[in-house]
């Protein structure tokens, strides 16, 4: 079965429980208001033969990028900490898995019609995220 191709540009259509997920992580409250009336886009390029991967979202306060191989361990800035991160496939679905500060943390993404998913989890918090393609 072949994977599919996340290459594009989305755009945030709704988020829940993003505050709750980034307190859970401690973010400062200041921060967490900030960031949460953002509306980030998110830039994929995506190499379904070598499995090589970048991601970026881009926001008005900050950008994150992610550049990595899928099944290959690799260092993450998360901003003030990093962390041990893997992205895998199971199933259709990406999976990250990361290993830091904080424990049980990690992300799932996966296409579903014209919505790009995503699942943030953090020991028991999770929030979701979906984006439409611009």
């Amino acid at each position: 079965m072949s994977k599919p191709n996340y290459a594009g540009i989305y755009n945030m259509v709704s988020q829940d429980n993003f505050e709750e997920y980034l307190a859970a992580l401690d973010v400062n409250y200041a921060l967490r208001k900030v960031v949460c009336i953002l509306k980030p886009s998110k830039h994929i390029e995506h190499d379904v033969n070598s499995g090589k991967m970048k991601i970026k979202t881009v926001t008005t306060f900050r950008n994150f990028d992610m550049d990595f191989t899928l099944g290959q361990e690799f260092t993450e800035d998360l901003g003030p900490v990093g962390a041990k991160t893997t992205v895998n496939w199971d199933g259709d679905k990406l999976v990250c898995v990361q290993q830091g500060e904080k424990e049980g943390r990690g992300w799932t993404h996966w296409l579903e019609g014209n919505l790009l998913h995503l699942v943030r989890k953090q020991e028991l918090s999770r929030c979701e995220k979906r984006d439409r393609p611009k």
